[in-house]
């Protein structure tokens, strides 16, 4: 995300350690978004209690369908997300290619956005270079999935390109967003008690560091 437009200054992604009061205690803070990678669900697994927003609700929510031309972009759609539902908190690189991919998406739907998306020849290659230089083994079999929490006007939203549009989980707040988000991957993580498969990560803004000013008298 450096690469395409997020300032080293700004903002950084932080592995969550653990789940318990001290490893989350260790999170830099504040946390603009949590996402969270674990096994793929079954395509007819769903939960009764989520609450898809209705077309045209929440407009200010960034959000992109996971259309099928995207292929196993799920990784990328949840980085998108966080950035792009973090984008009063920090300042991207002006003309930045994150920069122009959500000024020139903000208007469009969710799908308008999946279409542009995948036309976009910058941030396809920097999908391919941060997949290729990691340590797994790239394979066509995709056994795991990636999506974002974030945090609007005090509800706390399941971000999935899978799934129709953005799911409420309920009220929350800025400072219990992490915490928030965890009770809802805890569950789910119950519920697949076969796979040690999980992952949990944070977009951090990074606190503005001012030098001391001295005064001779």
């Amino acid at each position: 995300m450096w690469s395409l437009g997020l300032p080293e200054d700004e903002a950084e992604f932080h592995d969550v350690y653990g789940l318990d009061a001290d490893a989350l205690g260790m999170v830099p803070q504040p946390v603009l978004a949590v996402i969270f990678c674990f096994p793929d669900p079954p395509q007819d697994a769903s939960n009764p209690s989520q609450q898809v927003l209705a077309t045209g609700e929440k407009q200010t929510l960034f959000f992109i369908k996971q259309i099928e031309s995207l292929g196993n972009a799920c990784g990328t759609l949840a980085l998108l997300h966080a950035v792009g539902n973090a984008y009063s908190e920090i300042s991207l690189l002006e003309n930045s290619c994150l920069d122009m991919f959500f000024k020139s998406t903000s208007g469009m739907t969710s799908y308008e956005r999946a279409v542009f998306l995948e036309k976009d020849d910058d941030m396809a290659r920097a999908h391919a270079l941060a997949a290729s230089a990691g340590d797994t083994e790239l394979s066509d079999v995709v056994e795991e999935h990636y999506i974002c929490f974030i945090e609007l006007d005090g509800t706390l939203y399941e971000l999935d390109g899978m799934k129709h549009g953005p799911i409420k989980h309920g009220s929350s707040s800025p400072k219990s967003l992490l915490q928030d988000a965890v009770n809802i991957i805890k569950v789910a993580m119950h519920n697949i008690p076969n796979s040690v498969n999980f992952n949990v990560m944070v977009l951090s803004r990074k606190a503005k560091q001012y030098g001391a000013i001295i005064s001779d008298n």
